[in-house]
């Protein structure tokens, strides 16, 4: 996968350094291939133990605030092993290093060795509760020069500050900066909507978790949006975010929770990746052959991903910020049935339609 995706990366870092601020935005999926019995080399997919087979995918898709995707600058993919809970438990004691949670900070020194191609951009490494992890904040406050970090807080990890009090609750305590009105966009049936958020922030001191008691406390910023007023049946929005970038204003705080809600593009990346490329319905014997294929599925899905973004954001200007000469006029023709092809292009929009 390294060797077939590196061109596509290294075009990637070129298109991030005519940006100023790129967010890197990194997640984990799964790929389903209980049905493909004949596929060697996968394993388990789920915690529940319902026997769902298949490959883990963890990526990190570089975005723009405005949430035009760039690229992808880093891919793992894995099968897990079959454990019991014995064994699972065993586990918790590892190194980070030693443990599935490591390729968020794979993740990360892989955008830091971006950001040293690109000094002129500001790199921010985004991520979810999965990646409330210690580790990975020490690593950004020891590594020189290194991208910021802009990570959803996880309840289950039982933050605390250097005064001895629980994260949200703290947070609680703070006066209220004022309001935000967030786009929820729609997901697994559920329709879109706009949350009104209360906004607070604040820089904290946080002691760092047991297993590493001997680490000193790190300090951060953390923004608290929760919505006091969901409509009935919702859930409320309930957001805690932990960051490196300095947050002292409202203005401030509004544009980190802007720039996290961008991670939802790469939930669409990973739906383009299922239905659009239907990767999980690739047929293959090995894993190792499958990872291949999925390189080039990666591609694809992005350049789907990036030209429908486009499409919506620039409709009317000319395709070729897209497509090639020789790329545009074969889409022409295939889709007239005519040989002779225009002699201007058509708008992107009209590209992105045909």
């Amino acid at each position: 996968m390294d060797t077939l995706l590196k061109p596509h990366i290294e075009a990637t870092a070129r298109r991030i350094k005519d940006e100023a601020v790129v967010l890197a935005v990194q997640d984990t999926t799964s790929l389903n291939y209980t049905t493909h019995r004949a596929l060697t080399g996968q394993g388990p997919i789920s915690t529940r133990h319902d026997g769902a087979l298949g490959l883990k995918l963890h990526d990190t898709l570089a975005v723009t605030p405005a949430g035009v995707p760039l690229g992808i600058l880093h891919i793992a993919c894995w099968a897990r092993d079959v454990q019991d809970a014995a064994t699972a438990q065993a586990r918790k004691a590892r190194p980070i290093d030693e443990k599935e949670s490591a390729r968020w900070l794979q993740s990360y020194r892989r955008v830091r060795d971006i950001q040293a191609l690109c000094p002129d951009t500001r790199l921010i490494s985004v991520g979810d509760r999965e990646a409330d992890i210690y580790e990975l904040f020490q690593e950004a406050h020891t590594t020189p020069h290194a991208p910021d970090l802009l990570i959803r807080a996880n309840h289950a990890c039982q933050r605390k500050t250097a005064e001895h009090e629980e994260l949200w609750a703290y947070l609680l305590t703070q006066p209220l900066a004022g309001h935000l009105d967030l786009f929820i966009p729609g997901k697994g049936g559920k329709q879109a909507r706009t949350a009104v958020l209360d906004i607070r922030y604040a820089p904290v001191t946080l002691t760092p978790p047991k297993r590493l008691k001997a680490s000193a406390p790190l300090t951060l910023w953390a923004i608290y949006a929760h919505e006091p007023h969901p409509p009935v049946g919702t859930e409320s929005v309930d957001w805690l975010l932990l960051t490196t970038v300095a947050t002292t204003d409202l203005d401030q705080a509004c544009e980190r929770l802007a720039w996290y809600a961008t991670r939802w593009n790469i939930e669409v990346y990973h739906r383009i990746l299922k239905s659009g490329c239907r990767i999980e319905d690739r047929r293959l014997g090995r894993a190792d052959t499958l990872q291949a294929c999925l390189a080039i599925d990666l591609v694809v899905a992005w350049r789907i991903f990036r030209l429908t973004k486009l499409g919506r954001t620039v409709p009317d200007v000319s395709c070729e910020i897209f497509f090639r000469e020789e790329e545009w006029k074969a889409l022409c023709i295939h889709h007239t049935k005519n040989p002779v092809p225009p002699h201007s292009p058509p708008t992107l929009n009209d590209a992105m339609r045909i």
